[in-house]
């Protein structure tokens, strides 16, 4: 078990929260340290945290016993997880089956996550004038239209978790994005796949230690 990665994360934010998840799931030992997203400004904008990762986000992996590599990206880090420390997988075996969990991952991650994120939203307010009611509206239409492709796209699993009885890649993503819905009100009454995957990861260690609020910066 390593003992020599840190995560510069925020109790808020979903792509750390994924990754989070990931590291919980291979039973990994991590340093955690807080990256304010919005006191002072936003210490994701700090010289020092810039000088560790020039895309001002989170999260970012630094991984001591690999010289020190830092990986930023919440996808790109749990590749990363994958490759360095692949047993247990978070992926699945089958190519097909494989490259349908990267993909409504990556329809989370990428399609929906960017229109909703913070920096998104605080654009809309500060700099469009867009008042709570116009924000939320934007937020929950965007929400709407990504999770109704990805209920429709777990058909295939049958209901099962993407590695058949454990979750993995697709699920750090997900449980995630679900939770950022309910934060803002979202009816989720039609994504009863969704529902009833995420509710089945909720009762897991791995997630329930993952979830925003246990975090130590949590507020």
């Amino acid at each position: 078990m390593s003992t020599e990665l840190t995560l510069y994360g925020y109790w808020r934010s979903s792509a750390a929260y994924r990754v989070r998840i990931a590291l919980n799931l291979k039973g990994l030992a991590y340093r955690q340290v807080p990256v304010h997203l919005v006191k002072d400004g936003g210490q994701q904008r700090a010289a020092d945290y810039r000088a560790l990762n020039p895309q001002q986000l989170v999260p970012l992996l630094v991984d001591e016993a690999n010289g020190g590599a830092r990986i930023n990206q919440s996808l790109a880090i749990l590749e990363y997880l994958e490759e360095v420390f692949p047993v247990p997988a978070l992926l699945p075996d089958d190519p097909v089956r494989r490259a349908q969990v990267r993909a409504l991952a990556m329809h989370i991650a990428c399609e929906i996550h960017p229109l909703n994120n913070l920096r998104v939203l605080q654009y809309l307010s500060a700099e469009l004038g867009v008042d709570d009611e116009a924000k939320n509206a934007w937020y929950q239409h965007w929400v709407g239209q990504g999770l109704a492709a990805v209920e429709e796209g777990m058909e295939c699993f049958d209901g099962r978790l993407s590695l058949n009885d454990r979750p993995g890649y697709l699920e750090a993503c997900l449980v995630p994005q679900v939770y950022n819905a309910r934060r803002f009100a979202c009816d989720l009454a039609a994504y009863p796949r969704i529902l009833e995957i995420v509710a089945r990861c909720e009762t897991l260690p791995a997630f329930q230690q993952a979830a925003p609020e246990v975090q130590p910066d949590a507020q």
